[in-house]
Formats: C-alpha cells, sequence, structure tokens
C-alpha cells in the first residue's frame, strides 16, 4: 500500500506560513514591532507641537514631512534589531537545529523571515508615517512649513519612509543570519547604517564627497526625504543603492547557510 506524502513536501508558501506563525506568536516580535510604530508617531506629533520657526522667519533645512519623520532612524534601529532577532536569535536558543532539520533548503528559511519581517514593516510604518504627517498638521496649522498630503512629493516621502524601514528590517535579518551572534549582529547593523558615515571622515576631502551618499545610512534617508540635498543622492538612487546592500547582505547570508554547518 502506497502512502501520499504529498502533503508532507515542504514548499516555499508553507515555511512562510511557518515563519508567519513563530513570528506572531513571539510576544516580543509584536511588542517590538508595535514600539517602533509607536516611536514614529509620538516624535513626529511631537516635534510638529513643539515646532517654533526662527525669529528671521526662514527654517532652512526644515518642512512638515521632516518633522513627521522625525523619529525614523530610531524606528529603524528597532526595526533592525527585530530583524536580527528573527534570525540570530534562533542560534542563541538552538531552536535553529529543528528549523533546517526541518526544512533542507536552508534559503527558503532566509527568504521567508525576509518576507515576513520586509512586508510587515513597509506596512506599519508606512501607516505610521501618515498618521505621523496627519496628526502633525495641527500643530503647524498657520506655519510657513504647513504641507497638505496632497502637496508634490509628500506621499512618495511618506511611503519611501516605509520602505526605508522595510529595508532596515531586511538587513537585520541578513545580518542576524551572516553573523549568528544576537550581539554582534546588533553591532554590525549600528556599525554599518550609524558609524561607517564617521569613519570616512578620515578620508581626503574629495574621496569623502564622493563616497557618502553611497553609504548605507545616507543612501537609505535619502528615500524618504522630501527635497535633494546636492550631495545627496535622489530618492530613486537612494533606494537601488540601499537595496543592492541589503541584497549583498542577503546573498552572503545565503552563501553561508549553503558552505557552513548551524
Amino acid at each position: 500500500m502506497s502512502i501520499d506524502r504529498t502533503g508532507w513536501k515542504v514548499t516555499g508558501p508553507r515555511v512562510l506560513r511557518s515563519e508567519w506563525s513563530k513570528f506572531w506568536s513571539l510576544r516580543s516580535s509584536w511588542i517590538t514591532l508595535a514600539v517602533s510604530v509607536v516611536v514614529m508617531i509620538a516624535f513626529g506629533v511631537i516635534a510638529a507641537a513643539v515646532y517654533s520657526p526662527p525669529s528671521d522667519g526662514s527654517a532652512p533645512g526644515t518642512d512638515a514631512v521632516s518633522l513627521a519623520l522625525v523619529g525614523t532612524s530610531i524606528s529603524g534601529l528597532i526595526v533592525g534589531v527585530l530583524g536580527v532577532l528573527m534570525s540570530a536569535g534562533e542560534y542563541g536558543t538552538g531552536m535553529v537545529r529543528s528549523t533546517y532539520a526541518a526544512v533542507p533548503r536552508r534559503w527558503l528559511v532566509l527568504a521567508s523571515k525576509t518576507a515576513v519581517i520586509g512586508s510587515l514593516v513597509l506596512v506599519l510604518s508606512t501607516l505610521a508615517a501618515l498618521i505621523s504627517f496627519g496628526l502633525g498638521k495641527a500643530g503647524l496649522h498657520g506655519e510657513k512649513i504647513a504641507l497638505a498630503v496632497g502637496d508634490d512629493g509628500v506621499l512618495r516621502s511618506l511611503a519611501g519612509a516605509g520602505i526605508y524601514l522595510a529595508l532596515f528590517a531586511m538587513l537585520g535579518v541578513a545580518l542576524g543570519s551572516l553573523v549568528r551572534s544576537t550581539s554582534g549582529s546588533i553591532a554590525a547593523l549600528v556599525g554599518v547604517v550609524m558609524l561607517l558615515p564617521g569613519l570616512t571622515a578620515v578620508l581626503p576631502g574629495d574621496m569623502q564627497d564622493s563616497l557618502d551618499p553611497y553609504l548605507p545610512g545616507n543612501a537609505g534617508a535619502s528615500i524618504y526625504s522630501l527635497h535633494t540635498a546636492s550631495d545627496s543622492l535622489s530618492p530613486g538612487a537612494g533606494f537601488t543603492v540601499f537595496a543592492v546592500w541589503v541584497a549583498v547582505a542577503l546573498a552572503a547570508a545565503a552563501i553561508r547557510l549553503k558552505r557552513t554547518d548551524v
């Protein structure tokens, strides 16, 4: 008598559902995700509420969108750490052995983790940016920097914040799988995105100016900037560069998964 094993086959959608269930089964996961949303909204609303224009009437570099997204960098660290915990956390608990025993094609696990955290952060962070901007309008009523959601570039910037944070979370997953240590992965994440720009300060001026826009943190920030500075990448170019950084990290993690044991 033959046994139908079709229902036992490991497929991409089943691994994806497994990682989705695993994410929501951990209280720390959804709490951390919620904290990133609250931080983004709270910082944006507070920045708008306490805003006071300069005495000369100008406000260089400040606009309603930049105030609404003032908490984006902090939220980025939070979702980046969440991405690290999704991958490196399993190495700390030893659960990774069970995961890869059930899913021999390890790249499927990495892809599923990346898809789960990326999609969740993209949707929730974009909503948080919209809410932050909407609530902040009350504090900026009558100010010269006030903007409407339909103004040129506003929606693109708010959506860009969601894209930036989603890529940041995916980078966390990649580094977690690559380094396989929670503390080491978080240190790598902070170093690559936050500290690397400071290290370029020791380079000659021309080299620094040429390199800075292509660093992951700077390229990522240009995705959600309303106005492009002369020394920054355009939003589209910034997205491409930051996405390449994330893709390289994921590729390196996939290669290590294939070539080394857990």
